[in-house]
């Protein structure tokens, strides 16, 4: 396997398995903020949209239209692509994100891993890249909300894992789950006071 084939695999296993965090979940849960900063699963997915349609369209010179706020983002209203308004419907984001994967996915196949891009918000002297940079950038970016969007969906319901009726976590009932919990929590205390 090549290198963009590779990196193109864990990109869409980080996509997969964002949107497999809203399955299931009532309007509210996906929407709802779970952390102190306004964590919620709906927005990382919107977030996410912006994030592909940016990198890996406007940075090679193949914008889209809808993502130009993102790209021109003046700081005025910090976050404002972090959380869904009450008139942008989950189809509606998720629908986005799934058109920013097919134009994420034609820059991909369309341009070797060599190709020169430019940056404009990142700092001087970073700015000039390649796919290659992008793609890597773009991969960890996606896991590292795919993350978050774990522990959201656990904080809601319990729910975690990689993906759906494969969780990669131990196959034990919620007394285990429990019971390590308590142990992890007395072992923190212990060394605490220390």
């Amino acid at each position: 396997m090549d290198a963009k084939t590779a990196l193109r695999r864990d990109l869409q296993a980080g996509r997969d398995a964002v949107l497999w965090k809203l399955e299931g979940l009532p309007e509210y849960d996906v929407r709802r903020p779970m952390t102190p900063t306004g964590t919620n699963l709906l927005g990382l997915v919107k977030h996410l949209a912006f994030v592909e349609q940016g990198y890996l369209g406007a940075v090679f010179g193949r914008p889209v239209p809808e993502a130009q706020a993102w790209i021109e983002d003046d700081g005025s209203e910090p976050n404002w692509d972090l959380w869904a308004t009450a008139d942008e419907t989950r189809e509606q984001v998720v629908d986005g994100y799934r058109r920013a994967w097919a134009h994420a996915d034609a820059t991909i196949g369309a341009l070797p891993l060599d190709a020169p891009g430019h940056v404009p918000w990142w700092g001087p002297g970073r700015r000039d890249v390649t796919l290659h940079q992008v793609l890597v950038h773009v991969v960890a970016e996606t896991h590292r909300h795919a993350g978050h969007a774990d522990i959201v969906r656990e904080l809601i319901d319990g729910a975690a894992g990689l993906r759906a009726g494969g969780s990669n976590l131990p196959e034990v009932d919620r007394a285990w789950w429990s019971a390590h919990r308590e142990l992890i929590e007395q072992v923190a205390r212990d060394a605490a006071a220390r």
